[in-house]
């Protein structure tokens, strides 16, 4: 029997477990399969790899040898795989543009600046809730860039192989109904709102731990939360079903009002990610990074509301 990856990788799986019990359960084999193709191993390396006995399974030195190896090659298969699939994914990268994004402020405007300056390079657009699909399709070279958020300081996903470059800072405003009690007020604390119905956009990342965590510091738990697409949010707000979460960026919308929260207990990171190695990443990241942050810009221009509030607060805004 010729010496396999999966091989390797079932060897990995009994270390990593410390037993074929384990073992099996996380590969999904039943264990006398694992044991017998444990001893094919063993037969095609010349030794036993595993000391087994009813405390588990415990590496004897030849296994300590093939794991250190294992611990070399299967990583650097891996990263070879996902070079060859990104490297087949990006032809042509640098003639085109392939943008991903949440549900966002940022991507209609940066998707006009890219047309306009590369008038001949096709604009391609595909959108998620998820950051981490997000993220996967840029590793996999199926994207050139994303702009995603990420809430407070928390890490975007795949920071470890991923550019990512935050474009502004954003504070969480609450949106109200225009005739709302307090919509005349200039900032509100959130202890105001405890008795509200809330309404937000749906997300994979920390956000609606963030809020629970910030109404609990509060003194309130949220009586109930709408998690719906941008639209929903705005038509709950406006017939007064609900108050909404959105970022200070939030265009001006008829009918509603938007606030800050007092002390900002609630920030959102807007970030521009790319793959290092990508042909577009070399070939566009300045470009793209700029006209994201003038897409920025843009947005906070048309608030105003949101260029108030960071005239007084410097910490937020456009990042350096």
């Amino acid at each position: 029997m010729e010496l396999e990856l999966r091989h390797l990788r079932t060897v990995r799986a009994i270390a990593d477990a410390g037993s074929l019990t384990k073992a099996a359960a996380a590969v999904g084999l039943a264990q006398p399969a694992l044991s017998a193709q444990l001893r094919r191993i063993e037969k095609a390396l010349g030794g036993p790899l595993f000391d087994r006995d009813h405390t588990g399974a415990r590496p004897t030195p030849l296994g300590e040898l093939v794991l250190e190896r294992a611990r070399v090659v299967l990583p650097a298969v891996s990263e070879l795989q996902e070079e060859a699939v990104r490297f087949a994914n990006a032809r042509g990268a640098m003639d085109r543009f392939r943008l991903g994004g949440t549900h966002g402020p940022l991507l209609g405007g940066l998707v006009d600046r890219l047309a306009t300056a590369h008038p001949a390079a096709p604009v391609s657009t595909y959108t998620s809730w998820s950051v981490t699909e997000l993220a996967s399709q840029l590793v996999d070279g199926r994207l050139d860039f994303v702009l995603i958020g990420a809430c407070g300081e928390s890490s975007p996903p795949a920071a470890d192989r991923l550019e990512w470059q935050v474009i502004g800072i954003d504070p969480v405003f609450v949106m109200l109904p225009e005739n709302h009690p307090l919509a005349g007020q200039p900032e509100l604390e959130l202890s105001s709102l405890a008795d509200e119905c809330w309404a937000d956009v749906p997300g994979d990342g920390c956000f609606a731990d963030c809020f629970v965590g910030a109404c609990a510091r509060a003194g309130f738990s949220p009586a109930s939360v709408y998690e719906t697409d941008t639209s929903s949010v705005v038509h709950l707000v406006q017939v007064g079903r609900a108050v909404g979460l959105c970022r200070a960026t939030f265009p001006p919308t008829p009918g509603v009002v938007t606030r800050p929260i007092t002390g900002s207990p609630l920030s959102w990171r807007h970030l521009l990610g790319w793959h290092p190695r990508s042909a577009a990443a070399s070939a566009a990241a300045a470009a793209v990074s700029g006209h994201t942050r003038a897409a920025y810009a843009q947005a906070v221009e048309h608030s105003d509301s949101c260029k108030r509030w960071l005239a007084a607060n410097p910490r937020f805004g456009s990042a350096p």
